[in-house]
């Protein structure tokens, strides 16, 4: 058997199975390099649309496009052997019509060979969830506080801080997990609000400054470790990459400027002709 055949990638199942087991460890990545870094240590890679920030410089993950979707999804594949990718669907790619999330999904997943996607909503895309998964297109679904709709929200402020506000959030997530998604990422709600769900649905949930009562986490990567010059409240740094990259990019550019960089006759072994 070779090495090849012998690697087998989580699937939907797998983490659909998770469900009050063992913690789903997630991240996100966009290139060849992180994935295979992270792919050890996590069962799914996320290909988020947060690329847009912490990529591009935007502001907000609107301006991302399906293309530039695929192509970072692309190179978290070919990185990574062992954990899912899923890709998040950007805005504007599946609200019009299931049929047009139908379009853009199948090209993600023939395009990048990822095992899923990912979209925002609830209540309302619920007929979109269940059309995607009924013709064999894994979703995993987004409540609580969804970027894509930062324009409408006004801030990135955190959902369900009081009791009174659950029950959308709620009807949000039951509707997602009825109508097929294989997990929710549950974004910026209160714990008492991110256990309340987690508890009454059949469905692993995925906090991301939702406490530790979800079946399992996920950060932006760049956040975690210190790289984004914004990150939220939430994040735990687990480093602080930023001043080490900048420290040795100054050492390149101080040996450059001193001529002290190696030059050929360093790197070929090549001697002065006298």
């Amino acid at each position: 058997m070779s090495v090849q055949s012998a690697v087998r990638r989580k699937t939907a199942p797998d983490i659909h199975a998770r469900k009050g087991g063992d913690p789903i460890v997630m991240l996100t990545s966009y290139h060849a390099h992180t994935a295979a870094l992270v792919d050890r240590h996590c069962d799914v890679i996320l290909v988020g649309d947060s690329l847009g920030n912490v990529m591009h410089g935007f502001d907000t993950t609107v301006p991302v496009t399906l293309d530039m979707m695929i192509l970072q999804g692309r190179a978290v594949m070919r990185g990574s052997a062992h954990a899912l990718v899923v890709v998040d669907m950007p805005f504007g790619s599946y609200e019009a019509a299931k049929e047009q999330a139908f379009h853009s999904a199948v090209r993600i997943m023939k395009e990048t060979q990822c095992g899923a996607v990912k979209l925002e909503g609830g209540v309302r895309m619920a007929e979109t969830v269940a059309f995607l998964a009924e013709r064999g297109i894994p979703v995993m679904g987004h409540v609580g506080l969804t970027p894509q709709s930062i324009n409408t929200l006004g801030s990135f402020r955190a959902q369900g801080r009081e009791e009174g506000s659950w029950e959308p959030i709620e009807k949000d997530a039951q509707a997602i997990a009825q109508a097929g998604a294989f997990s929710i990422v549950i974004e910026a709600v209160a714990e008492p609000l991110a256990r309340k769900i987690t508890q009454s649905i059949a469905v692993p949930t995925i906090g991301i400054g939702a406490s530790a009562a979800c079946d399992g986490q996920v950060l932006v990567l760049e956040d975690m470790l210190g790289l984004s010059p914004r990150t939220p409240k939430f994040v735990r740094r687990y480093g602080d990459l930023g001043p080490a990259i900048e420290a040795a990019v100054g050492a390149y550019a101080r040996d450059v400027r001193s001529r002290a960089f190696p030059g050929p006759e360093h790197v070929y072994g090549m001697k002065e002709k006298g």
